[in-house]
């Protein structure tokens, strides 16, 4: 926003501390809206998807996974990192077929989150997925899923006992809720009008 400019802080310059695979971290040198010098390490992440599928019955499909960095297995949507250049929906019809195996026959934009603003880039695009038609999984090599199909109302007791800690799931479940209870509007198209349609993210 134009009226910002006494909260942004200028790149003056910087360097790769670590650039692999899957993220970059970096270390820069900005100057601060007061004049003042300062320096930001942070990740560089080229973003990820996040799927909401809903089974005809009600129930979401889900996955269980082991979190390396966390030492902890969690219970998450269906997610995965965007490739260079993909539509964040065909990053999501990939995910959803290759973790679970389920295809959807509708899709419905929901919303763009930043999950670690403080240190990383990342951006994690959310969609909602229905009609969905089960199939085999295509996990990737040296990936390990376990696929769950749980209610709303399964996953929101979770989460008040505090066992739903993934903050992409949170927030879908929130979202999912809120368009549950005529709160929030999803634009359902069928995947074949999603995925022409030009304003995509």
């Amino acid at each position: 926003m134009s009226d910002d400019a006494h909260l942004i802080e200028t790149r003056l310059g910087g360097t790769t501390l670590l650039s692999g695979g899957f993220l970059e971290v970096r270390r820069d040198d900005v100057r601060l809206p007061d004049g003042s010098p300062a320096t930001r390490e942070y990740i560089r992440h080229g973003g990820a998807v996040a799927v909401v599928p809903l089974l005809d019955d009600g129930r979401c499909v889900l996955v269980r996974q082991y979190r390396y960095p966390l030492a902890k297995v969690l219970l998450e949507w269906p997610a995965g990192k965007r490739d260079a250049g993909e539509a964040t929906l065909a990053c999501a019809m990939r995910e959803l077929a290759e973790e679970t195996g389920y295809t959807a026959r509708e899709w419905a934009y929901g919303g763009e989150i930043h999950n670690a603003a403080a240190y990383s880039s990342e951006s994690i695009w959310i969609w909602f997925a229905r009609g969905l038609v089960a199939g085999p999984p295509r996990l990737d090599a040296g990936e390990f899923v376990e696929t769950v199909l749980m209610s709303p109302d399964e996953l929101d007791a979770l989460s008040v006992r505090d066992q739903l800690p993934d903050v992409k799931t949170q927030i879908g479940l929130a979202w999912l809720q809120r368009w549950q209870a005529g709160q929030r509007e999803l634009a359902w198209r069928s995947a074949a009008d999603a995925a022409a349609a030009a304003a995509l993210p």
